[in-house]
């Protein structure tokens, strides 16, 4: 794994304008079933961070694409979800990933709708939420919703451990008061703007779910 991670590094210092193209495929494979559980995605997109945080890189293709390849990633684990259908975790190769993907269904089943959002940001469950979300046939808009808000909210999260450590805490003193105070503003809008929209999400499936339970009461007397 380690060679990977030294590869996809040095590809990208030596021809930069591929940068866009190889974490837009890491952020793919991310969030790709099964890929997505032995991919060192993470490692890869950290350190891309710090090549921002020195210039070497430019921020925006490589936030784009990192957008669009986690998207996609987890459009494609759908599908297959959907595809396959639930007797898929009994099949090879994910029958060797039982526990993982018995841990997404579980994370599923109690948060629903906002697992998709959540999900992102919680390690293998990236990568197997979106795959349990299509095997119990979840609506194709709410879950296109969620994935790509997580979507615009994750990559830049992911670059930004990177990015703060190549600019060190000496160059990041020498910033105005006003750059300080716009990069801390627009870290707690970007935490509310993500707190808010997963409370949301929360809130509503727990409603729907409510309804649910009600209506089948309701039937049953």
């Amino acid at each position: 794994m380690e060679s990977f991670v030294d590869h996809c590094v040095r590809l990208i210092e030596t021809h930069q304008a591929w940068a866009g193209l190889v974490v837009g495929l890491l952020a793919f494979g991310e969030s790709l079933i099964l890929i997505g559980i032995l991919l060192p995605g993470t490692t890869v997109l950290v350190i891309v961070g710090g090549l921002v945080g020195a210039g070497l890189i430019h921020p925006l293709p490589v936030i784009i694409a990192a957008i669009i390849g986690a998207a996609l990633g987890d459009v494609v684990s759908y599908y297959l979800g959907v595809w396959l259908g639930r007797g898929v975790v009994h099949k090879w190769p994910l029958n060797r990933h039982r526990h993982e993907i018995a841990r997404a269904r579980l994370f599923f089943r109690r948060y629903g709708f906002a697992a998709i959002f959540l999900g992102r940001f919680f390690g293998p469950l990236r990568a197997t939420v979106p795959l349990v979300a299509g095997m119990t046939e979840m609506n194709r808009y709410r879950f296109q919703l969620a994935n790509i808000l997580s979507a615009m909210v994750w990559a830049p999260a992911i670059l930004t451990p990177g990015w703060l450590v190549a600019k060190g805490a000496g160059e990041l003193v020498q910033f105005s008061t006003t750059n300080i105070l716009a990069l801390v503003a627009a870290v707690i809008v970007l935490a509310i703007i993500a707190a808010l929209v997963g409370l949301k999400l929360l809130a509503r499936d727990r409603e729907r779910r409510r309804e649910r339970r009600q209506s089948r009461a309701t039937r049953l007397s």
